[in-house]
């Protein structure tokens, strides 16, 4: 799976996975992580979810990372903000307020960027990866976040033969695999979904739950 995948999606409308209110999951798990205000929280593979806004209401800047320009101008347009727009190694710089949007790769942030983040939320990210991409992705973006970033990671699990992804079945045994080393890893809830929409059944699915991790990372 290659960036060309998901610019296809932004490009042909099929956007699916966007969700037209903020998360309930952040809402409900995101105060106990007790981040500071004005940390700066990574928000990988961003879309144009309204999570981000979520997140600086809180008094945090927000630091979306995003492949499609579509997704991007479409945040800015619909919130009706007018970013200063610059350009780095990392990619193309949307910034309004407490809100920036890198257009670009995640994989391309650098470490000074990384660093300077206390914070990540990965509702969207972990769950669109194949299964090496998000070893690649666990190795080098959380990887390099700081000793005390803490993080709030929502997956989705399924039977895996029965869906090729995305979103990707992502087990718990898997995430304490990808992170456990250098993360302290905590399951916050585990809520069995499958009730909830029809749509999964018509994709021949026949289980579906999502989990919601807290990540501290180790010194």
């Amino acid at each position: 799976m290659d960036a060309n995948f998901w610019l296809e999606r932004w490009r042909e409308g099929r956007t699916g996975f966007h969700r037209t209110d903020v998360m309930p999951l952040l809402r409900k798990h995101w105060p106990a992580l007790e981040v500071p205000r004005g940390s700066r929280v990574l928000v990988p593979l961003a879309g144009k979810t309204l999570d981000m806004v979520w997140l600086a209401a809180q008094g945090l800047r927000v630091l979306g990372v995003e492949l499609s320009p579509l997704a991007v101008q479409a945040f800015f347009a619909e919130h009706r903000l007018r970013p200063q727009q610059h350009v780095s190694a990392c990619g193309e710089h949307y910034v309004a307020g407490d809100i920036e949007i890198i257009q670009g790769n995640v994989f391309d942030l650098d470490d000074a960027t990384l660093a300077g983040c206390r914070a990540v939320y990965d509702r969207a990210a972990l769950i669109a990866l194949p299964a090496p991409m998000r070893r690649q992705y666990a190795q080098s973006v959380y990887g390099r976040l700081p000793e005390g970033c803490r993080g709030l990671v929502i997956t989705l699990d399924y039977p895996p033969d029965e869906m090729d992804g995305p979103p990707f079945a992502v087990p718990p045994t898997e995430v304490r695999e990808l992170y456990g080393r250098d993360w302290q890893v905590t399951m916050l809830e585990h809520r069995d979904i499958y009730a909830d929409d029809p749509g999964w059944a018509e994709q021949g699915l026949s289980a579906m739950a999502t989990d919601v991790f807290r990540l501290d990372r180790r010194a």
